[in-house]
């Protein structure tokens, strides 16, 4: 491969957006060692840096117009990545119910799983985040900052208050949207005609 090749593979990387993702999954193996051990006044603040990288990689793809298909898939891949490893770190740590990080997994995989048939029996790639899949993320962001501010601020009532709500807010649209995406997949026609699954 020549030097024109490399950095035209490795262009993309090179973007602010891109970039910003990039920190954002470097940043979840420092927050969840500082969870681990106990640091959730530095997780929090970890936390709160990894979602500005989230709302700015947005941002800047559309005012500098640095859009790119590496970008389209990276950025919910870090969210992802990000969310699900501190729901089951903060359920290691009895702070996370058990029945909010069963529900939140099991949807992420059923539709991991349902994307990875639609792609290997009609060829689709594009599977869109809905709005109830939208709203739930930001459910699940609220849930795990109020999870850990109330480590760092336990007599603050109205941050225990968010965490209940949060954690509700985050099972009922962890199953709304579930069955959302269900619908909306039964809804899609099936293999045009003369087409063989490959």
């Amino acid at each position: 491969m020549n030097h024109a090749s490399v950095r035209s593979l490795l262009n993309p990387f090179r973007n602010a957006p891109n970039l910003l993702t990039l920190m954002r999954i470097c940043l979840a193996p420092f927050l969840v060692a500082a969870i681990l051990e106990g640091q959730y006044r530095l997780g929090f603040i970890l936390f709160v840096a990894a979602g500005l990288t989230d709302a700015l990689d947005g941002t800047l793809a559309r005012v500098l117009k640095q859009s790119s298909m590496l970008g389209h898939y990276l950025d919910p891949v870090a969210d992802k990545l990000l969310l699900s490893t501190l729901f089951l770190v903060l359920l290691y740590k009895g702070l996370m119910p058990v029945t909010v990080t069963v529900l939140v997994f099991g949807r992420d995989v059923g539709i991991l799983l349902v994307a990875a048939l639609l792609y290997a029996a009609v060829g689709r790639r594009e599977f869109h985040p809905s709005i109830f899949g939208k709203a739930n993320t930001l459910a699940q962001i609220t849930a795990v900052a109020a999870v850990l501010l109330h480590q760092v601020t336990p007599d603050w009532y109205w941050v225990a208050a968010l965490r209940a709500v949060a954690l509700d807010a985050t099972m009922a649209l962890t199953v709304i949207s579930g069955l959302h995406y269900a619908w909306l997949i039964s809804r899609r026609p099936g293999t045009p005609a003369g087409s063989t699954a490959k």
